[in-house]
Parts: C-alpha cells; sequence; structure tokens
C-alpha cells in the first residue's frame, strides 16, 4: 500500500520518511535525558544546597498535527525498545569531585570548632558565676563573722564597764563608811578627852577645895583624902606601880623635852584594874598611848604595905625617868 494513500490520523504524528535514522534519533535524545538525570542525582546528593532546574525539549522540531478524521485500522506498531537507555543505566556513578569533598570537610570542621568554643565559652561562663557565687558566700559569711564578732565584742565592754562601775560604786561606799566611821571615831574620841578633862579639872578643883577647907591636914600638898591624918597609900606605894608599869611601856619615838602624862587608875580591892584615862596630856599621844597600852598590860596592881589597894590612884610617867 502506498503511503500517500493511507489515511492520516488527527493528532497522530507525522509519518516518518525512515525507521531506522528515527531510532537512531530518539535513541541519543533518551541516553542524553538519563545522563542529565544521573549527573543532576549525582549533583543534588553531594552538595544539598544547590538546587537545579531542568526543562526538557524534544530533540527535533514536529510540526502540528492535522484535523482529527474518522479513525481508520492501521496496523499496530511495536514500541521500540531503544538501545542508549541500557546503555545509560549501566554506566557507573561519576567520581565525587576533590575539591567539593575538603571544602565540605572544612566546613565541618569550622562548624566543630565554632561548637568547641561555643561549649568552652559556656563552660568559662558557668565557671565565672560559681566563682562569683562563691564569692559572694564567702562575703556573705565573712560579714556575718564580721558582725557577730562586733556584736561579741561590744557585749564583753559593756559586761566590763558595768563591772567597772559597780566595783567604783562599791569603792565610794566603803570609802564613804570608812570616812564616817573614822568621822564618828574622831567625834567620839573628841567627846571622850572632852568629858575626860572635864573629869579631870572637877578632880582638881575638889581637890584643892579638900586641901583649902583642911589646913591643919597633915597630908601633902598632893593629898587628896578628907581626913586630918593620911590613911591612904604609904610614900613609896606609887613609885612601886610607876616602876612595875613603866617596862612594859614601848615607845619608839624620841621624847623631846622629857614630858610628863597624868593618868587616873580606879582597881578592885583585890588589885585589878577596871579602867584608866589621860588627866593630864604630855602634849605627845604617841606618848600617852604608850603608857595607857603599859597600864593595860600590866593588868594588876600590888598590895600597900597595909595590904590594901587604894580604888583610886593619879600616876604620872616621864620618858626620861
Amino acid at each position: 500500500m502506498n503511503a500517500k494513500s493511507v489515511p492520516h490520523l488527527e493528532f497522530a504524528p507525522p509519518p516518518q520518511p525512515g525507521n531506522q535514522s528515527a531510532w537512531w534519533i530518539a535513541g541519543l535524545a533518551h541516553g542524553a535525558l538519563f545522563l542529565a538525570l544521573g549527573l543532576a542525582t549525582a549533583w543534588k546528593t553531594q552538595i544539598q544546597t544547590v538546587q537545579a532546574e531542568a526543562e526538557l525539549w524534544s530533540a527535533l522540531p514536529q510540526a502540528a498535527a492535522p484535523r482529527a478524521q474518522e479513525p481508520s485500522p492501521s496496523p499496530a506498531v511495536p514500541t521500540p525498545v531503544t538501545a542508549p537507555q541500557k546503555t545509560a543505566q549501566s554506566r557507573p556513578p561519576p567520581a565525587p569531585d576533590p575539591e567539593l569533598e575538603r571544602r565540605d570537610a572544612q566546613i565541618a570542621l569550622e562548624k566543630k570548632k565554632q561548637l568547641e568554643k561555643k561549649k568552652e565559652a559556656e563552660k568559662l561562663k558557668a565557671e565565672q558565676l560559681r566563682k562569683e557565687r562563691e564569692k559572694q558566700e564567702k562575703e556573705a559569711q565573712d560579714k556575718a563573722a564580721n558582725d557577730k564578732a562586733l556584736k561579741e565584742t561590744a557585749l564583753k565592754e559593756k559586761k566590763a564597764k558595768e563591772e567597772r562601775d559597780r566595783k567604783k560604786a562599791e569603792d565610794k561606799n566603803k570609802a564613804d563608811a570608812e570616812q564616817k566611821k573614822r568621822k564618828q571615831e574622831q567625834a567620839q574620841k573628841a567627846a571622850q578627852d572632852k568629858a575626860d578633862e572635864v573629869s579631870a579639872e572637877n578632880l582638881r578643883k575638889e581637890n584643892l577645895q579638900r586641901m583649902q577647907g583642911m589646913a591643919g591636914a597633915s597630908g601633902g600638898s598632893n593629898a587628896t583624902g578628907s581626913a586630918l591624918k593620911s590613911s591612904g597609900p604609904s610614900a613609896s606605894y606609887a613609885g612601886r606601880l610607876v616602876g612595875r608599869i613603866k617596862p612594859n611601856i614601848t615607845y619608839p619615838g624620841e621624847a623631846i623635852g622629857n614630858p610628863r602624862a597624868e593618868v587616873e587608875v580606879k582597881v578592885n580591892p583585890d588589885g585589878t584594874i577596871l579602867s584608866r584615862r589621860i588627866v593630864q596630856s604630855s602634849g605627845n599621844k604617841a606618848w600617852d598611848d604608850a603608857v595607857l597600852r603599859a597600864i593595860d598590860k600590866t593588868e594588876v596592881f600590888p598590895r600597900d604595905s597595909d595590904g590594901r589597894v587604894p580604888p583610886l590612884m593619879v600616876l604620872g610617867f616621864r620618858p626620861l625617868d
């Protein structure tokens, strides 16, 4: 059958003048297509950030198809299996690019370094925060310890001051009491001395009156009796008493002018000394006190030649006698 007499479909491709050249062209086109697809896939797996877009066109220009007509039976044309397709599938994948691998390794190393630097910076920051926290805690502890020490010191000083004030008040009260006691003793002694002086003066006046009233008495000028004839102690009795008392006198001072101290002594009938007092001071208090102490030490007077002890006597003492 002639090709011109075969009816042509409306959307069917135009008839080809020869099948062998068409097969070769189609195979080459499919091979180029598969090769481009393989290269694009390999490139995409190596560098994910690079994207490519391909637009496929027919290897040969084709004319527009005529209008559709009634279909007529035509012999079935078998689908050819192109040889270039098998060739494209059997080819090995392209070798990786060393430059890309080196660049990827460098990028990964830079990322690792940056990550390590970040971790190191975070570690340093955490260490600084820990040191700062420890420093603040130590400062707080030191401040608390200093405050406690200051409080304890202030408390000790307060207690010491209170103790000093208390002791000072006690010393002042004690000094006031001692001064008051001394004043009382001095007042009592002054009153006693005045009373002794009055008593001695009265005794002298009485003796003088008796002496003046008894012109015919046989007693001496110093006699104190009221009778015409003396019935008192013997003439040597007073000297015996002075000789007994004087060894008991302890006087470390110096006697200036050999002053005389007169002491009135009252005794029991058995000779026990009841009391003694200065009726005429020597002017030297130390000598007067030494004489009184000696009389107290003597305690008992001996009896006179008549076996009696006068109840009241006035004895005189001089340091140089």
